[in-house]
C-alpha cells in the first residue's frame, strides 16, 4: 500500500509516520499493493484527530475519522474501525457477486469468518409518548432519564425532533425531520 500523510496544525514526525505505517499494515492483506491510503492528522482543541481515507474504485471511499487525546490511541481506534468497514464492504460485494480490484484477490477468496453480523437484530421495541416541548427541555428530560438521545415534538414547528449527546461534554445535537 502507498501512504500519503498530511498534517494540519500538527507536525508529523518520522516516528509518527513509521508507527502509522506499522499499524496500517494490518490492512495489507485486504488491499492490493498499489492501493493508496491518505492519512491526515490534525489537532482540534486538545484532541488529536486521525482521518484515514482509502479510495475505492466505483464507490465512495472507505473513510474513518477518530478523535482522542492521544494521536497514537486515535490511530489504533481508526485502524480497528477501518478493518470492520472493509470487512462489511467485502461481504456486501460478495453478496452481490461482485469484486473490486482495489482489494487483494486472496482477500476476496476468503469466506467471512463470522456470518452473525449479517443483519442487525432488533431485541426490543419500545413505544414512547411524544410530548410537545422545546429543544432545551428535551435535553433536560434526556439527562434526567440518563439516555443518549430523546424523541419529542418541537413546539416551534410541531415536527418530530431528536436531541442527542455529542462527543464533546456538555454539547448536544438536534435532528429535525424534513417532510
Amino acid at each position: 500500500m502507498k501512504y500519503e500523510f498530511t498534517g494540519r496544525d500538527l507536525e508529523i514526525s518520522d516516528k509518527l509516520k513509521e508507527t502509522s505505517i506499522k499499524k496500517l499494515e494490518r490492512l495489507n492483506k485486504r488491499f492490493s499493493p498499489d492501493t493508496k491510503v491518505y492519512v491526515t492528522y490534525r489537532s482540534e482543541n486538545k484532541d488529536a484527530v486521525v482521518e484515514v481515507s482509502i479510495p475505492v474504485k466505483n464507490a465512495a471511499p472507505i473513510r474513518t475519522e477518530v478523535r482522542d487525546r492521544d494521536k497514537y490511541t486515535a490511530l489504533d481506534l481508526a485502524v480497528d474501525k477501518l478493518e470492520r468497514q472493509v470487512d462489511r464492504y467485502r461481504k456486501k460485494l460478495q453478496d452481490r457477486g461482485k469484486t473490486d480490484k482495489t482489494f487483494a484477490s486472496e482477500y476476496f477468496a476468503e469466506t467471512p469468518a463470522d456470518t452473525a453480523e449479517e443483519l442487525p437484530i432488533i431485541r426490543r421495541i419500545k413505544k414512547v409518548p411524544v410530548k410537545p416541548m422545546e429543544a432545551e427541555e428535551a435535553c433536560l428530560q434526556m439527562e434526567l432519564l440518563g439516555h443518549n438521545f430523546f424523541v419529542f415534538r418541537n413546539i416551534a414547528n410541531q415536527q418530530i425532533n431528536v436531541v442527542y449527546k455529542r462527543l464533546e461534554p456538555g454539547t448536544y445535537g438536534l435532528i429535525e425531520v424534513e417532510e
